[in-house]
C-alpha cells in the first residue's frame, strides 16, 4: 500500500481531534492555528514543515519522522519527542511553550530552542553538541549524562546542571546564571 504525500498546503484553524489529519507524509505544509492536542501522528514523515501558534500537547509521535521541522508560539506539554524516528530528525523551537517533554536519548545536534518554557523537560543521555537555548527557562529541566559541549546557555536562566554527570566541554554560560553548575555542591552564594 503506498503512503500518501501532501506538500505545499497550508492548514488552518483545523481541530484534528475532529477532524483526522490522513496518514503519509507531509511536505512544505504549513499548520497554522491548528489543535492536535492529544492526536495520534504515530508514523507520519513531516519533512520541512511549520507548526505556528498549534497546541500539540500530548501528541503521539511514535515512529513519526519530524525533518527539518519548525515549531513557533506552540504548545507542547509533555510531548514525547524521544519517541519520533531518529533518522534524519531536525527540529527547531521559538516562542514555545515545551514543559513536560521528553527528548531522552535523541540526537539533537544544533538544535535551536528560542524564548521557549522547558521547565520540567527531560534531556537524559541526549546529545545536544552545538545546541543554542536562546532566553529559555530551564526550571527543573533534566540534564543527566547529556552531552553539553560547545552548548550556549548565554542567555538561558533557572538551569541546574551538574559538571560531574553531563559533558560541558567549551559550553557556553553567563553571570550570574552559570551559578546553576554549583546547585549539586548545596552551596550557599552571596
Amino acid at each position: 500500500m503506498k503512503s500518501s504525500i501532501t506538500d505545499n498546503k497550508i492548514f488552518e484553524k483545523i481541530d484534528f481531534r475532529k477532524e483526522r489529519l490522513a496518514g503519509g507524509s507531509y511536505e512544505e505544509c504549513n499548520f497554522i492555528h491548528c489543535n492536535f492536542n492529544g492526536v495520534d501522528l504515530s508514523c507520519m514523515t513531516f519533512f520541512k514543515c511549520t507548526f505556528d501558534g498549534c497546541d500539540a500537547s500530548l501528541v503521539k509521535l511514535k515512529n513519526t519522522s519530524l525533518q527539518e521541522v519548525k515549531f513557533l508560539d506552540c504548545k507542547l506539554l509533555g510531548v514525547l519527542f524521544s519517541e519520533c524516528r531518529k533518522f534524519l530528525l531536525e527540529l527547531y523551537f521559538e516562542n514555545c511553550m515545551v514543559k513536560l517533554s521528553l527528548f531522552a536519548h535523541m540526537k539533537l545536534k544544533n538544535t535551536h530552542f528560542k524564548n521557549c518554557n522547558l521547565q520540567e523537560a527531560d534531556f537524559s543521555e541526549a546529545e545536544l553538541r552545538g545546541a543554542f537555548f536562546e532566553n529559555c527557562d530551564l526550571l527543573q529541566t533534566t540534564f543527566f549524562h547529556t552531552n553539553l559541549e560547545e552548548t550556549n546557555f548565554t542567555t538561558a536562566f533557572n538551569y541546574s546542571i551538574n559538571p560531574e554527570t553531563n559533558r560541558l566541554k567549551k559550553a557556553r554560560f553567563s553571570i550570574p546564571a552559570v551559578t546553576g553548575l554549583l546547585d549539586t555542591y548545596g552551596i550557599e552564594i552571596e
